[in-house]
C-alpha cells in the first residue's frame, strides 16, 4: 500500500490552534487538564477512544485527519 488512500494528516496542536482554542480552553471543554492535552499533543500519551470522537467534534476534523492520516513530509 502506497498510502495514497490516507487523507493528510494534522497534528492534534494543529488542529487545536485551527479550530481557533487554546489549550486552557480546550482542555476545559474537553473536561481534561491543560497538562493532559500538552502530553497528547507532543504524543508522550495517547488520548482514548472517547476523548478522540469529543476531540474531532470540538476541533471539526475527522480522525482520520488528526490520528490516521498520512503525514506529508
Amino acid at each position: 500500500m502506497d498510502g495514497s488512500m490516507y487523507p493528510p494528516k494534522i497534528s492534534l496542536a494543529a488542529a487545536r490552534v485551527n479550530a481557533g482554542l487554546l489549550q486552557e480552553t480546550a482542555a476545559a471543554q474537553l473536561g481534561i487538564t491543560p497538562e493532559t492535552l500538552r502530553s497528547w499533543e507532543s504524543g508522550k500519551t495517547v488520548p482514548g477512544y472517547d476523548k478522540v470522537m469529543q476531540i474531532c467534534a470540538l476541533y471539526q476534523y475527522p480522525a482520520d485527519y488528526i490520528f490516521f492520516g498520512k503525514r506529508s513530509l
